[in-house]
């Protein structure tokens, strides 16, 4: 090591480099206001979904810029008040915007400890491992079984984006493959178990069945240890003293991640996996209960009937109706949801997304994943849409 200059030498080191009795004030100040800002207020219905501003109006508010010297206690709290005042409230009933959505006290508990211990999950020395491995590993079992190479995984992707949604090998008349070769034959299938956007799902078992009577390979898409995992010897020491197969850091594409696991964990022994089946089913219900309520109201008119929690539907508002034969009612449909959209982001009043899909132009997607939504939400969803998009 080179010598040190000599700054280095008038820098004390008997005491701590950190006030840790300021620091534990803070942070109880910061707690309280988490509880009130973002944990009441943040599922509170009668509070706004998001307080929208333009982003160089959101600069100015924040104050981004970072300066030589650090800023005292009180305008730091200021600062987490306007993070959390000016933040997408995703735990709001009337949020819909993600396949997340909702704030579980107990997943939160889960993630405050996590932060508080600042570790990951990559090698089993921790107890996080281990709760990753049973909520994960263990009592997912389609998370379990062979793995199929990364050079494969890539395939599958070309190919999904020539033909279109994957390459069932197992239709009377398969699609033709690009770049394959005369003579070849099935290798295995790459089915899909609930898309991002319409939530549908191959008929996995009626594709096994067939798969296993002509002894093909069945893939359901997704990535695992296989795809991304390269045992890098300097991070997974095989001759470790424990059981090297707990190592979970090479089955993620994120080795150093949080241990996202811990906060399930806590959840689940909160409330029981009966206690999470009746979350599932309660939003199978409201789906249920949002879908008969589309198909009754004027002007809604469904993409598809979901397979899922997936429910896509089109607002039509009164001056397209009746327009269908028109050569310009799709082009015109397509700008209502992101009309809609910018309204009620403005407003505050809800958050939902939309998008096209393949030849179909832009429709909203409402996915109910927050335990908290009640049929009051649900009907105030449908009324907001048609109040903003009325007048279109």
């Amino acid at each position: 090591m080179a010598e040190p200059s000599g700054i280095w030498d008038s820098i004390p080191l008997d005491d701590p480099g950190l006030d840790i009795a300021a620091g534990e004030e803070f942070l109880q100040e910061v707690f309280q206001i988490l509880l009130e800002e973002g944990v009441r207020k943040g599922t509170d219905v009668t509070q706004k979904v998001c307080d929208w501003k333009e982003p160089q109006e959101l600069r100015e508010l924040l104050d981004l810029e970072l300066r030589n010297d650090g800023e005292g206690q009180e305008r730091l709290l200021q600062r987490c008040r306007d993070v959390l005042r000016l933040s997408v409230r995703t735990g709001h009933p009337r949020f819909f915007n993600q396949l997340f959505s909702g704030l579980d006290h107990h997943a939160l508990a889960g993630r405050f400890l996590t932060e508080t211990l600042n570790t990951s999950p990559s090698t089993c020395k921790e107890p996080l491992v281990l709760m990753e491995w049973k909520v994960l590993w263990e009592d997912f079992e389609v998370l379990r079984g062979k793995m199929i190479p990364e050079e494969l995984e890539k395939e599958i992707q070309r190919v999904k984006a020539e033909v279109g949604r994957g390459c069932t090998l197992i239709s009377p008349k398969p699609p033709k493959l690009p770049n394959a070769s005369p003579g070849s034959e099935p290798l295995f299938v790459c089915a899909t178990s609930g898309t991002t956007v319409l939530g549908s799902f191959d008929p996995l078992d009626a594709i096994a069945d067939i798969c296993a009577r002509h002894g093909l390979w069945l893939h359901v898409d997704g990535l695992l240890q296989r795809c991304h995992g390269v045992g890098a010897t300097y991070l997974f020491q095989r001759d470790k003293f424990y059981d090297v197969s707990l190592d979970t850091g090479d089955k993620s594409p994120q080795c150093g991640r949080r241990a996202d696991g811990l906060k399930l964990w806590i959840l689940w022994k909160a409330v029981g996996t009966r206690g999470l089946a009746r979350r599932v089913e309660r939003a199978f219900a409201a789906t249920r209960y949002l879908l008969e309520q589309v198909k009754r109201r004027e002007g809604f008119q469904l993409v598809m009937e979901p397979e899922f929690l997936n429910l896509c539907f089109w607002f039509i508002p009164p001056s397209l109706r009746g327009q269908h034969s028109s050569p310009e009612f799709w082009d015109k449909l397509g700008k209502v949801a992101p009309a809609i959209k910018e309204k009620m982001m403005r407003r505050g009043s809800m958050m939902v997304g939309y998008q096209p899909h393949g030849s179909r132009v832009n429709f909203f997607r409402q996915i109910i994943t927050n335990p908290a939504v009640t049929r009051r939400d649900l009907d105030f969803f449908l009324d907001e849409i048609q109040e903003l998009g009325w007048d279109l």
